[in-house]
């Protein structure tokens, strides 16, 4: 399998480790360009750097890791026919307010599936934290192995992406359609903080879409539940 990766922050990274460690082919990308990315050859071996649209092209997967409000500059021609991993998560302090979603009438990875018109949009690696990614992968069967929930319209492209998070160290919750998906936004009690399956089916049925968790409070959370 081959991902390309739109966006080159923590959780871009720390995807591309875990996928070329399971054996699969990356490219990562970001708004700057190739040139501002050369460090990540050395830093993260065996991936390769390009522009967006290479590695929007490049991918059979790509994941979106960027702000919110960026979204809109990645090309839906790019992505047509793609399966992709969208990692986004609304903060209103730094993408702006989005009235659509400060009034719960859609969640940000329908937006995003409105404008990527012609992918499979799967919402994945949005509630977890980029370091976590990297410590809490468990070989298949372990005992409270973490897992991280996914929601998407399409089926076989939803089971596509369950079947990758097993490769590369993780359960699975589905949550849902898209429009399910706000259960783990961000604030809701799935969010950024460490379940195994039960404790996540847990999470995800607790989560009322008008309350949120203080800010910051998962960041400050700890052990498996």
């Amino acid at each position: 399998m081959q991902m390309g990766i739109i966006g080159a922050g923590l959780i871009g990274r720390a995807v591309a480790r875990l996928v070329l460690a399971a054996g699969h082919e990356v490219m990562l990308s970001n708004s700057r360009g190739p040139e501002s990315m050369s460090s990540l050859l050395d830093d993260i071996p065996g991936s390769r750097i390009g522009t967006v649209a290479e590695a929007a092209q490049f991918g059979t997967m790509v994941l979106l890791a960027i702000p919110l409000k960026h979204y809109r500059s990645v090309s839906a021609e790019w992505l047509n026919g793609k399966i992709v991993l969208d990692a986004n998560n609304y903060y209103p302090e730094r993408d702006g307010r989005v009235d659509a979603l400060d009034q719960h009438e859609t969640t940000t990875s329908r937006l995003i599936a409105e404008h990527l018109h012609g992918s499979k949009v799967v919402k994945v690696f949005n509630a977890v934290l980029a370091e976590d990614l990297l410590s809490d992968l468990r070989p298949k069967g372990a005992a409270q192995r973490r897992a991280l929930p996914v929601a998407g319209d399409d089926l076989a492209a939803k089971a596509r992406v369950i079947k990758l998070l097993d490769e590369i160290g993780f359960d699975a919750v589905d949550a849902g359609s898209l429009d399910e998906s706000w259960r783990f936004e961000r604030a809701k009690p799935a969010y950024c903080i460490p379940f195994d399956k039960n404790g996540l089916k847990v999470a995800l049925a607790a989560a009322d879409r008008r309350i949120e968790l203080p800010h910051g409070s998962w960041r400050r959370e700890s052990g498996r539940r």
